[in-house]
C-alpha cells in the first residue's frame, strides 16, 4: 500500500479528531457561562473558565497538528513534529493561569465575601452533560493519539479527562449547599461551592505539572525510558551483529528518530553488510513502530580469536563445576577487548553454586586478560538416561 495514501489517511484523522473537539469546547463553553452566570456558582464559572481555556487549548491543538504533519523541508530536516510539543506547552501555561484565577476567587468567597449559590436543576444538568461530552470526547482522542502516536491529541484528551474529575467536584459542592439549605444545621455546607472551586484548581495544578514535564521532556529529546535497552535486545538477536552501542533516540511530534552503531563481521561483502542493516532497520520499525531509524556499521577489529579461544577454553575447563566451554568469541572494539564464552554446568546445582562458578570463570578469564569485558552464558548440561 502506497505510504503516502497512509500518512494522508492518519493526518485527516488526526485534524478530524482535533476539530470535533473544538466544537465539543465552544458548545460546553458556551453552556457553562450561561448557567453559572444565572445560578451564581463559582464552580460552575470555574469549570467554564476551564472549559474556555479548553477551547483555546483545543484550537491550539487543531492547529499543531496540521503544521506537524507538513513533510520535512531544508530549515526543518526531521520534520515539524515539534510543534505538538510547543503546544502541549502553551496548553500547560494556560491550565496554570485557570488555576490562579480558581484559587483567588475561592478563597474570597471563603473568608472575605459572601457570594449566593442557586444549586437549581440547571446547573446539575449542565456538570452532568459536560461530563458525558468530556468522557466522549476523551475517548475519541485517546484512540486517535495511541494509533497515530501524537503528544498534541493526548494533551488536548488529557485536558477533556480533566473536566470530568473537576466537573465531579463541582456536583459534590452544589449537592453540599442543597443539603445545607434543607438542613439548618448544616449551614457550613453553603461553602462547599467554593471548595469544590478549590478542588478543581488543584486537579488542574496537578495534570498541569504532568502534562508540562512530559512536554519539555520532548522539548528536550529526553531519551524515551526503556527504548535504548529494546533497541540493543532486538538488534543483538540479529544473526551476524557482534554489538549494539551508541544508540540515541529523539521524538519529533508522532515520530521517533532512532540512531544505533553496530559492529558487523568486517571479511563479509558491501552487499551482505547493507542487506543486514536494512534488516536492522526493520527488526527496529517493527519493534517501535512509526521510527525512522540510521543504521551506522562499523567492522569488528579481531582479536587473535583463534590463540585467545584456545586459551581461555582450556583455563576454564580445568575449573571444577564446569563441564565444557565453547562459542568462545574475542573482538576490539575500539581500544576494549570484549569476550564471551558458552559453559555447561550441571544442571542439578542451585542457582547460587551456578552463580558461583560462573563468578570463578569471570576471574579466571580476567586473570589471562586484563581489563576486558567478559560475558559468560551458563547452560545446564543435559543428564543422559541411565
Amino acid at each position: 500500500m502506497d505510504t503516502s495514501f497512509i500518512e494522508l489517511s492518519a493526518e485527516r484523522e488526526k485534524t478530524w479528531a482535533a476539530l470535533t473537539s473544538v466544537v465539543a469546547a465552544v458548545g460546553l463553553t458556551s453552556f457553562k457561562i450561561v448557567v453559572g452566570i444565572a445560578t451564581g456558582s463559582l464552580g460552575i464559572l470555574a469549570e467554564a473558565a476551564h472549559s474556555g481555556l479548553d477551547l483555546v487549548a483545543a484550537l491550539v491543538t487543531f492547529l499543531a497538528v496540521r503544521l506537524s504533519g507538513k513533510p520535512a523541508d531544508q530549515e526543518h530536516r526531521y520534520g515539524h513534529g515539534k510543534i505538538e510539543n510547543l503546544s502541549a506547552l502553551f496548553e500547560t501555561f494556560l491550565l496554570l493561569i485557570t488555576c490562579v484565577w480558581i484559587i483567588y476567587e475561592a478563597i474570597n468567597r471563603l473568608f472575605f465575601k459572601e457570594v449566593m449559590v442557586e444549586a437549581s436543576i440547571w446547573a446539575f444538568i449542565v456538570m452532568v452533560v459536560s461530563i458525558i461530552i468530556d468522557f466522549s470526547r476523551s475517548r475519541v482522542l485517546y484512540r486517535a493519539a495511541r494509533k497515530h502516536n501524537s503528544q498534541a491529541l493526548e494533551a488536548d484528551a488529557l485536558h477533556f479527562s480533566t473536566d470530568i474529575w473537576s466537573s465531579s467536584v463541582v456536583i459534590l459542592g452544589l449537592i453540599g449547599v442543597l443539603i445545607a439549605r434543607k438542613v439548618p444545621g448544616l449551614q457550613y455546607l453553603t461553602k462547599a461551592d467554593a471548595v469544590a472551586a478549590l478542588g478543581v484548581a488543584l486537579i488542574v495544578i496537578y495534570v498541569s505539572v504532568k502534562l508540562g514535564l512530559r512536554t519539555i521532556h520532548g522539548l528536550l529529546d529526553t531519551a524515551p525510558e526503556g527504548m535504548a535497552e529494546k533497541v540493543k535486545q532486538v538488534v543483538e538477536a540479529l544473526p551476524g551483529v557482534v554489538d549494539c552501542h551508541n544508540i540515541r533516540m529523539r521524538y519529533s511530534g508522532p515520530y521517533l528518530f532512532v540512531d544505533v552503531h553496530v559492529l558487523l563481521e568486517g571479511g563479509q561483502t558491501l552487499e551482505e553488510a547493507h542487506a543486514l542493516t536494512e534488516a536492522i532497520e526493520k527488526a527496529i520499525c517493527q519493534a517501535l513502530p512509526a521510527s525512522d531509524v540510521t543504521v551506522h556499521p562499523e567492522p569488528v577489529l579481531q582479536a587473535d580469536a583463534p590463540h585467545i579461544a584456545e586459551q581461555i577454553t582450556d583455563a576454564v575447563e580445568a575449573l571444577p563445576g564446569v563441564k565444557d566451554c565453547h562459542e568462545v568469541q574475542a573482538h576490539y572494539h575500539g581500544s576494549k577487548l570484549y569476550i564471551s564464552a558458552h559453559v555447561l554446568l550441571d544442571g542439578d546445582q542451585n542457582l547460587n553454586d551456578a552463580h558461583a562458578i560462573t563468578e570463578s570463570i569471570e576471574k579466571t578469564i580476567l586473570n589471562l586478560m586484563p581489563d576486558a569485558e567478559v560475558s559468560i552464558h551458563p547452560e545446564p548440561a543435559l543428564i543422559s538416561a541411565e
